[in-house]
């Protein structure tokens, strides 16, 4: 089976390119990729392409995905898995692109049985064996090296869904410590909580303390863009990030120019 992909996404490649002219407009609209090495901005093209053509795109009626809107999403995208594979994002097939930020009706039973309702602003949701829907404002402010990238939040969801529902926990690399883990991601998550509750400011998203499923996703957003400021707080977690993903945005030439 995975011969067969492979040979498919050959297939793929050699008729589906991403023209010069739209891979050009990526990489100027979007400064993040542009801090890779040659090498991998070259290969990050290729994944691109097969990621457009595996997907299937779709929108609401206000808004037409175009090709721009496509390789942005499918650029971004593919930077989680440079080193992993385009695999890691099996078990779906659907990018919903909203306009802009969409609501959501959400619903909870407290523990006295009682149900509350109420109406959430987001700008992307990924469902668990289901689709990504994004907010395409927040996708063309993605990758800005500012540390917000709504591409890479839910496409870490994605990843950490992999072995369960989210929770901050996605299926490591044989190599790597499940306990170590545990540990560094517990503690740092558990310092961020304390802190936002004594009123303390932090460099970090406070939304990444909403839950263990968000601070591995908001950190992932910190960890290629922002690589200096996670490396700074929390060295062992953006270590163990590292690890995961196979890179080092510290690294990239970009970054050191």
């Amino acid at each position: 089976m995975r011969l067969f992909r492979t040979w498919r996404r050959s297939r793929w490649l050699h008729r589906h390119p991403i023209p010069e002219y739209l891979w050009a407009h990526t990489l100027e609209s979007t400064p993040l990729l542009r801090l890779l090495p040659a090498g991998d901005i070259a290969r990050l093209r290729e994944l691109a392409a097969v990621f457009v053509q595996e997907k299937t795109w779709m929108s609401t009626p206000e808004l037409q995905v175009t090709d721009v809107m496509q390789v942005r999403t499918a650029a971004l995208a593919s930077l989680l898995v440079l080193e992993l594979d385009l695999d890691w994002y099996r078990g779906w097939e659907t990018i919903i692109l909203y306009p802009a930020e969409f609501v959501q009706r959400r619903r909870e039973v407290d523990a006295g049985g009682l149900e509350h309702q109420w109406d959430e602003v987001r700008a992307g949701e990924a469902w668990e064996r289901g689709p990504v829907v994004l907010s395409w404002t927040d996708v063309a402010a993605s990758g800005r090296i500012d540390g917000y990238n709504v591409v890479i939040h839910e496409l870490a969801h994605k990843l950490d869904m992999l072995n369960g529902p989210p929770d901050g926990f996605p299926p490591l690399h044989r190599d790597m410590s499940v306990r170590r883990w545990t540990r560094v991601f517990t503690a740092a998550f558990d310092e961020l909580n304390e802190r936002l509750d004594r009123g303390e400011e932090t460099s970090v998203d406070p939304y990444a303390a909403e839950h263990p499923a968000e601070f591995f996703s908001v950190l992932s957003e910190y960890f290629f863009e922002l690589p200096e400021l996670l490396s700074d707080i929390w060295p062992e977690l953006y270590g163990e990030l590292a690890a995961f993903y196979r890179q080092d945005p510290l690294r990239w030439p970009g970054r050191r120019g």
